[in-house]
């Protein structure tokens, strides 16, 4: 039976090296969340009567060393109670970017750029 051969002590963690993740990474994850937290929705967009598809959040990162800025543009359900949504976003955002990168979020702002009503969708 093989028996495991011990790590080196100054093998540690540490010493193997880092991890870096673009912040255009970290700007997709945030969007990802925030585009599947429950009371937002995708919006329907167009311009001059062309069909430009779905749009979900919109996120822009920044940041220093270990920490990051996040600023979220997200379209809402209505009827919905803004302040639950929006904190449910932010949990959910902040989670999701500190599970999965090695960034902290620092701040998380949120603007809610439409409240949409999903039943009334137009094909």
């Amino acid at each position: 039976m093989n028996t495991p051969v011990p790590l080196p002590e100054d093998d540690a963690a540490s010493e193997r090296g880092r991890l870096d993740v673009a912040l255009s990474v970290v700007r997709k994850i945030a969007e990802h969340a925030a585009d599947h937290t429950a009371g937002t929705v995708r919006t329907h967009r167009r311009l001059a009567g062309l069909d430009l598809g779905e749009a979900g959040a919109s996120a822009k990162v920044s940041g220093y060393g270990e920490q990051v800025d996040v600023r979220l543009e997200v379209p809402l359900a209505y009827p919905v109670r803004i302040t639950d949504s929006a904190a449910a976003v932010r949990d959910h955002v902040r989670e999701r970017v500190q599970a999965l990168t090695p960034y902290r979020v620092r701040s998380l702002d949120l603007s809610v750029s439409a409240l949409t009503d999903p039943t009334s969708r137009r094909d």
